[in-house]
């Protein structure tokens, strides 16, 4: 214990000894401790907090932005989304509209057609009871002709003249056995 005491005792002059032999000077070290510490303390005050503040500030921008672009991305992403949902439904619509417009298109033309063809068919009826109107207006005309003829012939076959009564009679009776013959289909 003892050698302990005197280590002790010595230490603080052993710790003198090995400055003054590494030559180390306590007052001018403490001197120059403290101005850097006076260095220190202004740069962390005017230097270091400023840019750190900023550096914390650009920071957060950078953060922002990129959660902004994010968002961005994401609102893209869903607009083309909704683009392409739009489109293709107005694509099937596209499709049902010209599908919907050619059936109208046949339809109307089918009506047309058949308008055309029932008015054709009127035309045609009307065409046959016009000529056959006219044949049996020819027909009587031809008749009575044919009369006239035959009770002239007859007139000069008898050589006699005929009063106009019995033209009259002979005329009618004439066309009235030619109209049989031609019912009958003689003639």
């Amino acid at each position: 214990m003892i050698l302990a005491a005197a280590d002790a005792a010595d230490a603080p002059n052993g710790l003198v000894k090995i400055m003054q032999e590494f030559g180390i000077n306590v007052p001018g070290l403490l001197a120059q401790m403290l101005s850097f510490g006076i260095v220190v303390f202004i740069l962390w005050k005017f230097a270091f907090k400023p840019v750190l503040a900023t550096i914390g500030e650009r920071q957060q921008k950078i953060d922002s932005g990129l959660k902004y672009a994010e968002e961005m991305k994401a609102r893209l992403e869903a607009a083309q989304a909704e683009i392409e949902a739009r489109t293709k439904e107005a694509l099937v619509q596209g499709r049902q509209i010209v599908a919907d417009a050619q059936k109208a298109a046949k339809e109307f033309a089918d009506r047309q057609q058949k308008e055309a063809a029932e008015k054709s068919a009127g035309i045609l009826a009307k065409a046959q009871e016009s000529i056959e109107l006219e044949k049996r207006k020819m027909l009587a005309e031809a008749r009575t002709e044919i009369a006239r003829l035959v009770v002239a012939t007859a007139e000069r076959v008898l050589a006699q003249q005929l009063s106009e009564a019995d033209r009259v009679r002979y005329n009618e009776s004439a066309a009235r056995d030619l109209a049989q013959d031609v019912a009958n289909g003689r003639l």
